[in-house]
């Protein structure tokens, strides 16, 4: 088992928003096997999400990196400056109101914490606790890793762009994916050093397998050095449709054979020894380009993903980021006060969880997030005017 951690287009076609059908399809199935793959550790284990559900966070790291990557590489290709100050605002808008209300809940009722104790408030308000994580005892909302390596890939991705435009140097496709594919290679081989020197000596007879799992958790699948390849392989879809947007229309084109790929891809990964030397150096780059090939897919015209909503898929979609802030506490506070309910009926301890976890996800997005939107929006509005004047 996989340790817990736990928009002017250069295309000549019609651009996919962030609300495109396909991209909706993808955060709910992302923060759906994240979901289940908690859940497994409750009693309540559901075959496939419930052993590789951790897929689900590389499959936002793929969505992020495209998602952040295009807005930015579309404006540097066709000879703009990105909007660097609304790019700023608008992901702290985004981020900061509902993670910082679901620190205080942590902070403020630990009874409710999915474990006893959690990382001094510095690192979460730093965004550096998956830096410097003790997965041995410290277990309290360490789900948030996540959003720290997020956090960073925001400040450095426009920060390496900025400086290559500011240098008349800013590379097209080829350029980048061969910067690209370096940065793939320094992580493994980062990966490898890594697995060598902390993970490998506990697995030898008479090693400790616990520490075996927390040296994994806290070398390797936590800190941001380790965990870029999901955005960078978002980041290369969103310079392929920049740079060369006939060639982005003609990969589309083959939206099934993209889907197959990507199914196909993250099935391999699942027979992947997570904890041995060879998961620990190839397994996030399959992951990533698994991930990547069902964006492609997804994006898709010529597949009913990429043009057709499914009922439901929207708001499960909107509602992805506040259910992975709290479905844990949420889940954590149930086996309190339902007793044995996982074990003695499954099914229905399946639905009050999901339900628990929907209903509190839903008022925190009404009550925090959804506000914290429309502020977001009003100063992408502003923020033009104040800069002309």
């Amino acid at each position: 088992m996989h340790p817990s951690p736990v928009p002017t287009s250069p295309s000549p076609s019609p651009s996919p928003s962030p609300r495109a059908p396909g991209l909706d399809l993808l955060r709910a199935i992302a923060i759906g096997v994240v979901m289940l793959y908690h859940l497994s550790s409750h009693g309540i284990d559901v075959s496939g999400p419930g052993r590789h559900g951790w897929m689900g966070v590389d499959l936002f790291f793929v969505l992020s990196g495209y998602l952040i990557g295009w807005p930015v590489l579309r404006d540097l290709a066709v000879g703009r400056t990105p909007d660097w100050a609304g790019f700023v605002a608008g992901r702290a808008w985004r981020i900061l109101p509902a993670y910082l209300a679901v620190l205080a809940l942590y902070l403020a009722l630990p009874a409710w914490r999915e474990a006893g104790t959690m990382p001094p408030a510095w690192q979460f308000l730093t965004f550096t606790m998956n830096v410097l994580p003790d997965h041995l005892t410290q277990r309290a909302y360490s789900h948030a890793w996540s959003l720290c390596v997020e956090e960073h890939f925001y400040l450095l991705f426009p920060l390496a762009a900025w400086l290559l435009a500011r240098r008349g140097r800013m590379p097209g496709v080829l350029a980048t994916s061969a910067g690209a594919a370096l940065l793939f290679g320094a992580g493994m081989l980062l990966r490898d050093w890594e697995w060598r020197h902390a993970i490998a000596p506990h697995l030898a007879p008479g090693g400790d397998a616990a520490r075996a799992v927390a040296g994994y958790v806290g070398r390797i699948y936590s800190p941001t050095w380790t965990r870029v390849d999901g955005l960078l392989a978002g980041v290369l879809l969103a310079a392929l449709r920049a740079f060369r947007p006939a060639w982005w229309t003609r990969v589309l084109s083959h939206g099934w054979v993209l889907l197959g790929a990507g199914l196909a891809l993250l099935v391999a990964a699942t027979r992947v020894d997570v904890l041995g030397r060879g998961g620990a150096v190839f397994l996030y780059p399959l992951v990533a380009l698994g991930c990547a090939c069902l964006l492609l897919g997804a994006l898709s015209p010529c597949t009913p993903l990429g043009c057709r909503a499914l009922p439901g898929i929207r708001v499960l979609a909107r509602l992805a980021f506040s259910l992975y802030l709290t479905h844990r506490q949420v889940v954590a506070w149930l086996d309190g006060v339902a007793g044995d309910v996982a074990a003695n009926a499954p099914f229905a301890a399946f639905v009050l969880y999901n339900g628990a976890s929907l209903a509190v996800a839903a008022l925190l997005y009404v009550a925090v997030e959804r506000p914290g939107l429309r502020m977001r929006r009003g100063m992408a509005r502003r923020l033009p005017d104040a800069l002309a004047g």
